[in-house]
């Protein structure tokens, strides 16, 4: 049985009143979740599983699917309008967003950010609807050594993101690399870097960290301003109309449709994620796109390649958690006991055994994008008035979310000196001229890295020729050598650009 057989008893399974109130109230809880910085996604959905204990399978996976998806939207509203990702994998978009929000298009870039996630979200829920279970085959044959090539593969994306001196860049980034080394060895568990701190044992957590390196130096930098300078920062809302012209639709057409695929592709690889995807999509709209330039200075193409990329990633996680019953990432395997209290173990067979159910979740990701979407388009203008507010009444509430966010993800006072420390070496890298963004993706990409390099010697004992061993890591050697050529051509270029202006 497929698709089509499932459809009616499906739909008959989903259309209902509950159900749609509880993808309702979802979706509200994950915007506003998600919206402010250190409340993330992951601690949403964890606080309010219990909820959904005493709930039937459908209704209960709506409600965790529309905090999860909203999550993805919510995160770019902080980004765009305070230069602080809400999120993680938002921190893409705050590149292009909050400068466009400075230019007083914050409304146009809530608009782009929530245009895109919406087009992201759906694509990614027909692509799960349609080609799950054959895509998860496929991805279901990549090993540890496949893995690391991913990793490698993302680790290209420095170049994109380094700013003007790509050698500050490195820096930085392997700045972040060896931040994601503090605590334990992934593969034989001795403390590294822990300095005699027993809490450090667990490692540095990426939401607390984040909250330092793009929130607390935000503040820092303010309290360096005059008075009078201050005032100059507050966002120029005034002539927000929040309209979006033609030109500006067909140049979103190809990041968005291209940060859909991107998305999509990352997310069905489990272990993966929304922040990786919307870094791979932002580098390559940028790579691809005919005002490079723009990129870092209010870009529509940013913006929604970055959007469009990390929502998409939402349908896609979901992919092998159905089929294969490996969740996707933390989100998703959070989701996993949901299911499970219901007494609905995924795998393939679950198609068969309870296959309207399957669909029926499936189908529901498709209507949980449509009410984030009426939900944003009618709260957009009541997000862009957070801009106006005062910056010496702003900056208060910003400090006091940003402690209460770090303090909130482990319950614990020891993070909120985490946060203070990296603030304080944010505002030092600022100094030096150091990009933030490296840091990040060294964090990110830095535990997963080591853990599949290590892993894959230890199955070839200690031999290289694992790395070169299957199709699928040829492909992404290949892909990694074309985007070191374009870095190439690209830093030529503009060296040349660069004698000609002398």
């Amino acid at each position: 049985m497929g698709l089509f057989d499932f459809i009616g008893p499906a739909s008959g399974l989903l259309f209902t009143l509950e159900n749609i109130i509880w993808i309702n109230l979802g979706v509200f809880i994950g915007c506003v979740f998600a919206a402010i910085p250190g409340l993330s996604v992951i601690l949403c959905i964890i606080l309010f599983l219990p909820v959904t204990y005493t709930m039937r399978a459908i209704p209960g996976m709506m409600f965790l699917l529309g905090i999860y998806c909203a999550g993805g939207y919510g995160g770019s509203v902080s980004a765009i309008l305070i230069n602080t990702p809400g999120t993680p994998h938002a921190a893409a978009t705050m590149l292009d967003g909050y400068p466009l929000s400075k230019m007083g298009r914050t409304k146009a870039a809530l608009k782009i950010a929530l245009y895109a996630s919406t087009f992201g979200g759906i694509f990614s829920a027909l692509v799960l609807l349609f080609l799950g279970p054959q895509v998860a085959k496929i991805s279901a044959q990549l090993g540890t050594a496949e893995y690391f090539m991913v990793c490698l593969f993302g680790m290209t994306i420095i170049a994109g993101v380094s700013g003007k001196s790509l050698v500050k860049g490195i820096i930085a980034a392997c700045l972040g690399l060896l931040i994601s080394c503090v605590g334990a060895d992934p593969m034989t568990s001795y403390d590294r870097f822990t300095f005699g701190i027993p809490r450090l044992y667990l490692g540095l957590d990426l939401a607390v960290t984040l909250i330092g390196l793009f929130a607390l130096v935000e503040i820092i930098g303010k309290a360096e301003l005059k008075r009078n300078e201050l005032n100059l920062h507050a966002g120029k809302i005034g002539n927000d109309d929040g309209k979006i012209t033609k030109d500006e639709y067909k140049r979103m057409f190809r990041p968005v449709l291209m940060g859909s695929i991107i998305g999509s592709c990352v997310g069905i690889v489990p272990g993966t994620g929304a922040s990786e995807a919307s870094w791979f999509s932002y580098n390559t709209a940028k790579n691809l796109s005919k005002h490079p330039e723009e990129f870092g200075h209010g870009s529509v193409e940013g913006v929604a390649a970055a959007e469009s990329a990390n929502n998409a990633v939402c349908g896609a996680t979901l992919i092998p958690l159905l089929t294969l019953g490996i969740p996707g990432d933390g989100c998703v395997a959070i989701m996993l006991s949901a299911l499970m209290i219901n007494g609905l173990n995924p795998g393939l067979s679950l198609f068969t055994t309870d296959g309207a159910i399957m669909y029926a979740i499936m189908l529901g990701l498709i209507l949980v994008n449509i009410f984030m979407f009426l939900q944003g388009k009618y709260l957009t203008s009541l997000f862009a008035k957070v801009v106006s507010i005062p910056q010496q009444i702003l900056t208060p509430i910003i400090v006091i979310f940003c402690f209460a966010g770090a303090y909130s993800v482990n319950s614990s006072y020891f993070d909120l000196s985490v946060a203070l420390v990296f603030g304080v070496m944010a505002w030092f890298m600022r100094k030096l001229e150091l990009p933030a963004v490296p840091v990040l993706l060294g964090m990110v990409l830095g535990n997963m890295t080591e853990t599949n390099f290590r892993r894959a010697l230890l199955i070839s004992d200690g031999s290289p020729n694992i790395f070169f061993g299957s199709v699928f890591c040829w492909i992404f050697i290949a892909l990694i050598v074309v985007v070191i050529i374009g870095i190439l051509r690209g830093k030529m270029k503009e060296t040349k650009n660069a004698k000609v202006e002398q």
